[in-house]
């Protein structure tokens, strides 16, 4: 009798930043196609109902991200999230997650692992509390000055180009972890093989990808594409 094949556990976090957007599902439909592509590409199946966190960035409680994680310890699922840059400048969240104990991954950035998040989530507060002490400064400053403080006003930080810098940090370490199989790849990609075929090859010979785990045709498409690009 063939033995029945196991798929990867996956549970599913989503998260939208306002109430409104929670009750329209704004943002929301993208991030489950994109958590649902990815599951799929990997052959793998989503175990529980997916975690929805409808919080604002004022607040650092996740109960929906508990939940999920607490998910993950009992059945030894990998929580799965869609984009991690977009939550790249949330320390709360990423502290969270690197804490967690439990594996995880993002559909953007598959590549991240438990110290490029802690990497991100020292740098996110790190940005959040110079941002803090500035905008405190500033503020300050003004009112002495007599400036009637209130609504909106020029030269507020740009909290995007942080987030941007930890999301490169991340891609950075991706490309090295590239380069570091950049041999054993291309004289795979040279004999003509299939992309199936080269993941299989790798995970015959134990070469592990940059998070440890097995390749799939996938892993292998990303990673040549990033050396093709560097």
């Amino acid at each position: 009798m063939a033995q029945k094949e196991t798929k990867t556990a996956f549970c599913a976090y989503l998260r939208v930043s306002t109430a409104r957007q929670g009750k329209s599902g704004l943002g929301i439909e993208a991030q489950r196609e994109a958590v649902n592509r990815f599951v799929r590409e990997h052959g793998g199946k989503i175990i529980a109902p997916e975690f929805v966190e409808v919080e604002s960035g004022k607040h650092n409680d996740r109960p929906k991200l508990a939940e999920a994680i607490k998910r993950c310890r009992l059945t030894g699922a990998t929580l799965v999230v869609a984009k991690l840059d977009r939550l790249s400048r949330n320390a709360a969240f990423l502290m969270t997650l690197r804490v967690s104990g439990v594996s995880f991954v993002a559909a953007d950035l598959p590549e991240a692992n438990t110290m490029t998040v802690g990497v991100m989530a020292v740098v996110a507060q790190h940005e959040r509390e110079a941002i803090s002490a500035r905008t405190k400064a500033a503020l300050a400053a003004a009112k002495a000055r007599g400036i009637v403080l209130g609504g909106l006003r020029d030269k507020a930080p740009d909290i995007s180009r942080f987030q941007k810098k930890a999301v490169s940090a991340v891609r950075k370490m991706a490309l090295e972890a590239a380069e570091e199989r950049r041999d054993v790849i291309e004289a795979l990609a040279a004999e003509g093989l299939s992309l199936n075929a080269m993941a299989a090859r790798l995970n015959d010979a134990s070469v592990r990808t940059s998070r440890g785990g097995a390749w799939t045709a996938t892993a292998v498409k990303r990673t040549l594409e990033r050396l093709a690009s560097a």
